[in-house]
């Protein structure tokens, strides 16, 4: 059956061309708990729209139709000049702790949700437009996107997904042939996002702090509903609430996620509660970066004046803002208020474990080890110390140490690229011992851990400057190199490298 026509503009299904049918459709089960949870809204049309990057691959797993890729009215529709059929598109509330500062109203201020896609195995996802004009939680702002930031979050967590990260997905990125004015004018541009859902700790602490608890029971049924229904089957969930529940959940993606961003070198800038996601998916890429040279107290964001989201804090940060989701779901874990508050200091107390646990097994995998053992935490920490030091670059660090594993060294472009300092080579005879020749296996596994090519500053500083000048060939060259992270292939002499002097990226911008 069609979707029905829509009255926010032309229907893709009906618009001109052969092939318009299509199998799958919308859903929009977020919408169905009404306008106190979010509000219709219609894209703004842009005058010329342009194609940047499609991402086919992520279509593909998607299931999203052969006749909505990259065609003229699809491209109208990434620029939300269009809608596809079966689109209801709203913005969500949300509220949040902004560097520790409650804000109690956000909200969608330049993010439209066209609706929930389901794949034919019924995986449910999210689809939103990025800088697709104003909504009514834009707070005097245009709702629009520059270039630079959708070039950014395209290239960095399509590379994220390719690492092993849970991470939202970007699908399409459009130009919209406008300028968009922040410290000066800028071309503008439409980023199609995808996600799990765009839930937040923030829209939990909406209901919950600013709205007094109105709508926070009804929020916890859906998310638990649409992210962990299979949790509540399991036997230690018996007799729990479903914020209990909800609350367990989130904390174990949550320990997992930040230990990726540990082990990669990632920081992502701004990891305000309106940031994370319910479902455990990285999200906003704004002033985000991978380290260079490694440095503990390491920040990128233009606006992160006190380090306060620093390399060495995100798992504190994490677990700070954990421990406000669980302060937010206090009336709903248990009636009784002592039993409640009991359950709720449990899970956030057995939070710092859980990051341990998940850091030691993803960090024996990059020190080439069949496991985390008692004594690992001196030698990972030994390995650390050599390189700050120096400020001995992170990523070349770490696959020095597995060509080292493998004896590749000397046919590898590291060797030309990366050199150890004293401390580094003291520090290897320990792990040497500890890693006794290790297994194929047990290597295969280390190369995967430690990726050839990440996405290096300068190289996104680079690509953002051409797309500014309206050149894609970087970004799109760009983006196929780093689906394919732990291989070396030609060229990667110049992607691998540290930056020089004059390339070094010291602050990024998130665009708003």
């Amino acid at each position: 059956m069609e979707p029905a026509q829509q009255d926010a503009g032309p229907n893709l299904l009906t618009s001109p061309g052969p092939k318009a049918a299509m199998t799958a459709t919308f859903e929009n089960s977020y919408a169905h708990l009404g306008n106190t949870h979010s509000l219709q809204v219609t894209p703004t049309p842009v005058e010329a729209p342009e194609w940047m990057l499609f991402n086919d691959s992520l279509a593909t797993d998607m299931d999203w139709p052969t006749d909505w890729r990259q065609t003229p009215q699809a491209l109208a529709c990434f620029a939300g000049n269009v809608l596809f059929g079966g689109s209801n598109p709203t913005a969500t509330v949300y509220a949040g702790h902004q560097f520790g500062s409650y804000n109690p109203q956000l909200g969608d201020g330049r993010a439209i949700l066209l609706g929930e896609w389901l794949n034919g195995q019924g995986k449910r996802q999210d689809i939103q437009l990025k800088g697709a004009g104003p909504t009514p939680f834009s707070r005097g702002g245009d709702g629009r996107s520059p270039v630079g930031p959708v070039v950014r979050e395209f290239l960095v967590s399509e590379a994220m997904h390719a690492l092993g990260v849970p991470t939202t997905r970007a699908l399409a990125a459009v130009a919209s042939g406008e300028r968009v004015f922040r410290n000066h004018p800028e071309p503008g541009a439409v980023l199609t996002r995808v996600a799990s859902s765009h839930l937040r700790i923030g829209t939990v602490q909406y209901f919950a702090m600013t709205q007094g608890g109105d709508g926070l029971e009804a929020l916890v049924d859906h998310v638990v509903a649409r992210h962990f229904d299979e949790a509540l089957e399991k036997p230690e969930n018996a007799g729990l609430s479903q914020a209990a529940v909800l609350l367990t959940e989130v904390a174990g993606r949550l320990s997992l996620l930040a230990a990726h961003w540990q082990r990669l070198g990632f920081i992502h800038g701004v990891l305000n509660t309106d940031n994370m996601l319910l479902c455990g998916e990285t999200i906003d890429y704004g002033p985000c970066a991978f380290m260079d040279g490694h440095d503990p107290a390491r920040v990128f964001s233009s606006i992160d004046t006190q380090g306060r989201y620093a390399y060495r804090n995100q798992p504190g940060i994490v677990h700070w803002n954990l421990s406000v989701l669980a302060q937010c779901l206090l009336p709903l874990i248990d009636s009784n208020e002592d039993k409640s508050v009991a359950f709720a200091q449990a899970v956030i107390d057995a939070f710092p474990q859980q990051f341990t646990d998940a850091y030691g097994a993803l960090m024996a995998q990059k020190f080439g080890l069949s496991g985390f053992r008692e004594g690992d935490t001196t030698l990972i920490d030994g390995f650390f110390t050599a390189l700050a030091q120096d400020e001995l670059d992170f990523s070349l660090a770490f696959r020095w140490l597995t060509e080292t594993a493998q004896g590749t060294l000397d046919h590898s472009p590291v060797a030309d690229l990366f050199t150890p300092n004293p401390a580094l080579l003291d520090w290897l005879e320990s792990w040497q011992a500890r890693h006794k020749g290790g297994t194929d296996d047990i290597h295969a596994a280390m190369r995967l851990a430690n990726p050839a090519v990440v996405p290096r500053n300068h190289w996104i500083a680079a690509a953002i400057a051409d797309a500014e000048a309206g050149d894609y060939a970087l970004m799109q060259r760009l983006f196929q190199r780093w689906q394919q992270p732990a291989d070396w292939l030609a060229g990667d002499e110049q992607l691998a490298a540290p930056p020089t002097p004059d390339e070094v990226v010291t602050r990024t911008f998130c665009g708003t």
